[in-house]
């Protein structure tokens, strides 16, 4: 195996050190399309969020009853409280 560079491990470093900001991010991007999609591509969507917010350590249950819900605008509101608690 091949040692990596400085600039490699910073890039790695940084991107474990930010990497909540980023699920977060792609939430609010995910809740966008929620909001726009319909039939397949919103279960697609869906598992697509389910797989960023268990980044953010958000509870199975809680996914669930969002998915259940089937609101974006119940999981706009969840991203809105996890940036503030990132903040």
């Amino acid at each position: 195996m091949t040692e990596r560079s400085k600039y490699q491990q910073n890039i790695i470093k940084n991107y474990y050190e930010n990497r909540e900001n980023i699920a977060l991010q792609r939430v609010q991007e995910l809740v966008t399309e929620l909001f726009l999609s319909e039939g397949k591509k919103r279960t697609t969507q869906w598992e697509r969020l389910e797989k960023h917010l268990l980044k953010l350590e958000v509870k199975q249950e809680t996914i669930d009853a969002l998915r259940e819900k089937d609101d974006p605008q119940l999981v706009a509101k969840l991203a809105e409280r996890l940036g503030k608690e990132m903040e």
